[in-house]
């Protein structure tokens, strides 16, 4: 608390020091990282009871509570609800279906969203080998329309890198020279770019502004759609530059979700799939009824880390990632998502397996025979990097490698022996071979037996007899049923839902259910939600929230209509969490002090007030709706109302009575001017790479909130206790 004064006496005459004074009198005595202050309901059996059991239920394994959430849940019965969530495919979760049919390339077989919308890789194998184009007309004009603009760049880069070795004369020639020397490199059969037409400062740029870009809106769906799609790329980027935003989404008006989409895709494939990706996460963690799965999802994605920027491949991957391989084994057998994840293209390009070569492999041996072979070939050979995240990360655990640097770790019980460098190796053999057919065009698992290492191999003190693709689904599965993995698993499980320390007796229990129904996730979380541990009032409201968290928990408490989830994308990133964002495979952590600094409070009261205020693009708080369903006051005067609303907004928000220090700071600060515009000016979310797409895609998001007179003072106390100390917390 000392160094959060410090702050804002330096800060006083700084933007942010509005809201680190408020965050200043919000943590005085409720410290974030404990919970000491807060109630802690205790029953006959030592236990939380009552109303504060199913706020923790809806804490622990939702993405938090929405309006009538609480009642719902009371009304059906803890138990029956946690064993509905174990089900999802008994609940109705069509209404998320309906937002998220806006979203074609999401639902796509990895092939054919690579082959419809080509990556930036796709699309230089198509101009080096001079592929011809797709035959099918959208296809065409989508590839056609990224290559000019590929070629596009590239005469730019030749003409300056020509103009940079230049003594200063003739660099006319020297652009001349580059824009022809691309020119040649891209004669394509049929594709009607000519890509010695710059992207920028065109004709057709001129043309295509104020009232002709205006003809094209208006124009009947259909004929629009083909209007655009016959576009060169130079006349595309004029009619793009001759649109205001909301004339980019009149544009999209009136066609079919996979029109919008492949409009989209004209501004950039990549880019497309890419928000596509974001949006759908973000929107289903939301708005999904299948809450468990959304937040077990979350947790195995995280578990099983992948990082969207690897490369400008890893984001056509990734749909199918989830969709495919983590979020239908969420609440399955670890072994069953083990095995998956072992094989998904995601995975095996992230960490590199896929080029992974045995060294006696038939491959190895062909390129040390072949003199002609590219030197980058000829290095590659047995790669590492994912047998040992497989062991350190994904299986046993770090507590179980045995190295001179931590021979303490040898000690574990559960690990017996531990793993060595030389076990990291073995294992690294047996999953040679593990590699991606054409990673740029289907980009599906396959088992390549001429990379693989041939010869029995030795892991973990165990014979792996050879067996080709065999091996490594028998070294896979003795890491899945490890005693180490089942402690490693259930800790990282508690530690998720439970506390930052979670207490030894209840991993003992998760543990014991992981190893006696063969890695079963139902069991495991069953024995979880029924142990004394999980219900004890020490870890009630005792987990402090992740950005993610606490951003999409905000969103449903405060039951906003998200347009476009493109804005709270990027207010995660502003957070330090983007979505599939953690370079390195350990994944984010769920512990408090990774998330708690002065810094990150302030952007989060920042990001709640403009939240509350409907100054994140996109997204529409109704606080007159919100309270008009949390009863009357029956309070007389000003300060008696503002109170009654305050409380009212407690409830709903929070779930519980808040601490008298938040209530005071709330009532103290919510009718100061500029508190608003202020949170807004210092959390202002960079739309504009994204924002031409958002409008094309989101142009029929459903309009379920209706518009009107907001109730400016219960914003500015919603976004004040959705910044607070006890809405942290879950």
């Amino acid at each position: 608390m000392r160094f959060m004064r410090g702050f804002v006496e330096v800060s006083r005459f700084s933007a942010r020091a509005l809201m680190a004074g408020v965050l200043c009198v919000l943590m005085v005595e409720q410290p974030l990282v404990a919970a000491a202050s807060v109630k802690k309901p205790r029953g006959a059996s030592g236990q939380i009871q009552g109303d504060e059991r199913v706020l923790h239920v809806l804490n622990r394994f939702t993405f938090g509570p929405r309006p009538g959430d609480v009642a719902a849940v009371q009304a059906m019965g803890v138990q029956r609800w946690f064993e509905e969530q174990l089900n999802p495919a008994s609940i109705d979760d069509s209404a998320l279906d309906a937002r998220l049919e806006m979203f074609p390339a999401m639902k796509m077989d990895q092939a054919k969203l690579i082959e419809r919308y080509p990556s930036p890789q796709l699309i230089r194998q198509t101009v080096a080998k001079k592929l011809p184009l797709p035959t099918d007309p959208v296809e065409h004009a989508i590839y056609a329309d990224e290559i000019g603009f590929y070629e596009a760049q590239k005469a730019k880069q030749v003409a300056l890198k020509l103009a940079a070795a230049d003594d200063g004369k003739g660099g006319g020639d020297a652009m001349s020279m580059g824009v022809k020397g691309a020119k040649s490199g891209a004669a394509l059969p049929g594709d009607g770019v000519d890509p010695a037409v710059p992207a920028m400062a065109t004709h057709e740029e001129q043309f295509y502004t104020g009232l002709e870009a205006v003809k094209v809106i208006n124009l009947p769906p259909n004929e629009r759609f083909n209007r655009i799609l016959g576009m060169s790329p130079a006349e595309l980027t004029g009619f793009r530059k001759g649109l205001s935003g909301s004339e980019q989404t009149a544009a999209a008006e009136g066609l079919s979700p996979i029109q919008r989409e492949t409009l989209a895709a004209l501004q950039g494939s990549p880019r497309m799939v890419g928000a596509e990706l974001l949006e759908s996460r973000m929107l289903r963690d939301i708005y999904s009824e299948r809450q468990l799965e959304a937040v077990m999802t979350d947790f195995w994605l995280n578990h099983f880390n992948v990082y969207v920027k690897k490369n400008q491949d890893e984001p056509y991957l990734l749909p199918a990632y989830e969709r495919e391989v983590i979020r239908p084994r969420a609440l399955g057998r670890f072994e069953d998502l083990l095995v998956a994840t072992a094989q998904s293209p995601a995975m095996l390009m992230y960490l590199d397996n896929w080029q992974s070569i045995g060294p006696d492999s038939l491959a190895a041996q062909n390129k040390g025979r072949n003199p002609n072979a590219k030197p980058a070939a000829k290095d590659k050979g047995l790669n590492e990097n994912y047998a040992r995240e497989l062991m350190e990360l994904h299986t046993l655990g770090v507590q179980c490698e045995v190295s001179a640097d931590h021979p303490v770790r040898a000690l574990n019980k559960a690990c017996g022996k531990g793993y060595t460098q030389q076990d990291v190796t073995e294992v690294a053999k047996v999953l040679t071979g593990w590699t991606i057919d054409q990673p740029y065009h289907t980009g599906a698992y396959r088992f390549e037996e001429r990379r693989h290492e041939p010869g029995d191999k030795r892991v973990l003190g165990k014979t792996i007899r050879e067996g080709g693709e065999a091996e490594g689904l028998e070294v896979l599965h003795m890491l899945a049923t490890s005693p180490a993995t089942a402690r490693f698993i259930s800790t990282e499980l508690a530690v998720r839902f439970v506390s930052d320390a979670p207490p030894p007796k209840l991993v003992d229990r998760m543990t014991k259910a992981f190893l006696s129904s063969g890695g079963d996730m139902k069991t495991v979380l069953r024995s979880m939600f029924k142990a004394p541990e999980f219900w004890s009032p020490e870890v009630y409201r005792a987990k402090v929230k992740t950005p993610e968290e606490f951003v999409v928990s905000a969103v449903r408490a405060s039951g906003a209509e998200v347009t476009s989830a493109v804005p709270l994308f990027q207010a995660l990133d502003k957070l330090g969490m983007p979505l599939y964002g953690m370079q390195t495979p350990n994944g984010y952590s769920w512990m408090a002090g990774a998330w708690v600094n002065t810094g990150d409070l302030v952007n989060r009261m920042n990001f709640a007030l403009s939240l509350s205020g409907n100054r994140i693009p996109k997204v529409e708080a109704d606080w007159g709706r919100v309270l008009a369903g949390a009863g009357a006051s029956g309070a007389d005067g000003p300060d008696a109302l503002a109170a009654a609303k305050e409380k009212r907004l407690e409830m709903v928000l929070v779930g519980q009575p808040v601490s008298e220090q938040t209530r005071s700071t709330v009532l103290a600060e919510f009718g100061k001017e500029g508190v608003q515009q202020q949170a807004e000016k210092n959390f202002s979310v960079r739309t504009r790479d994204v924002e031409p797409m958002a409008q094309v895609l989101n142009a029929a998001a459903p309009q379920r909130m209706a518009k009107g007179p907001q109730d400016r003072e219960a914003a500015v106390m919603a976004g004040l206790l959705l910044g607070s100390p006890e809405f942290q917390r879950r």
